[in-house]
């Protein structure tokens, strides 16, 4: 789709050079990353509709068909955990490998919802799933890392039910960002045997256990000499525990095999605590040298 938005842009500016060259300049370099230049750039667009309704000739047509897309379009992919950590991840990767401006949301509820509730890589450690009857016993992969690495791609963790504020910055920044944009959001699911009327308080105990961890990372940010990553998330408040059990595909393993349960739930609350220290350290590095100058 991105291609395509792509292609029909530059076939629409062509096209405005060959009949419109004394406007060349004014759309084409036309600033639109705000919504207040994007209505300009809408207004320039009805204006040259109107020039275009006098003019017969193929060209014309041709340019009339394609000439919304002069103004920005935003492109974005929606997935679930299944497809981006597991089935579909090679070309979820090639997409954000691509430089292109294209949004990715991963509505992550960690197995394979639609299928039947198989385990899947984004499943955390000790839940019970299809596949994982005893328990997972690996951590979840962490995707988001894995795209930071590239340098060059937004990256967000967020969960409506412990920020709302945090969430819509998110959305506004990958929107914004012109590059590849991935969010990636603690989706609540039946399957996580919840009652789900209170799953935004679901999603709340996630984060405070440091189960799933907030944050914001924004390459435009090095070019200023800040840190990319910003660390949304508190220090955890809960443990592990605290958070796991409220959830049946948790408390099954705890009934019946209570001494597996409790081993890997203290797995579970040492990568917690590992991967929040990590992120604490990541985000208090000293980027001041990459500042433009």
């Amino acid at each position: 789709m991105r291609l395509a938005v792509d292609k029909m842009q530059t076939y629409a500016l062509e096209l405005l050079h060959r009949l419109f060259p004394d406007q060349y300049e004014e759309i084409a370099g036309a600033d639109q990353s705000t919504q207040v230049g994007i209505e300009q750039q809408r207004a320039r667009i009805r204006t040259l509709k109107e020039k275009l309704n006098g003019i017969n000739s193929p060209e014309a047509r041709n340019f009339k068909d394609v000439v919304d897309n002069l103004v920005k379009k935003s492109v974005w992919a929606v997935g679930g955990d299944g497809w981006a950590y597991d089935i579909g991840f090679g070309g979820l990767d090639h997409v954000m490998a691509s430089g292109k401006n294209i949004n990715v949301l991963v509505l992550d509820t960690e197995v394979y919802s639609n299928t039947g509730g198989q385990m899947s890589k984004s499943s955390p450690i000790g839940a019970v799933a299809k596949f994982a009857a005893a328990g997972k016993p690996s951590p979840k992969k962490d995707l988001g890392r894995m795209f930071m690495a590239y340098g060059n791609v937004y990256v967000a963790q967020v969960a409506v039910g412990a920020s709302h504020n945090q969430t819509v910055k998110a959305f506004v920044e990958a929107e914004k960002y012109d590059g590849p944009s991935i969010i990636i959001a603690y989706s609540h699911c039946i399957a996580h045997g919840i009652n789900m009327t209170f799953g935004l308080e679901d999603q709340k105990r996630a984060v405070q256990s440091g189960h799933w961890i907030l944050y914001r990372y924004n390459p435009d940010l090095i070019s200023q000499g800040k840190n990319p990553l910003q660390l949304d998330s508190k220090e955890p408040s809960i443990s592990y525990a605290d958070y796991a059990y409220k959830q049946v595909r948790f408390k099954t393993l705890q009934t019946s095999m209570p001494e597996r349960a409790e081993k890997l739930i203290k797995i579970a609350q040492e990568d917690a605590d590992r991967r929040y220290n990590l992120y604490k350290q990541l985000s208090e590095l000293d980027y001041s040298s990459f500042a433009k100058k």
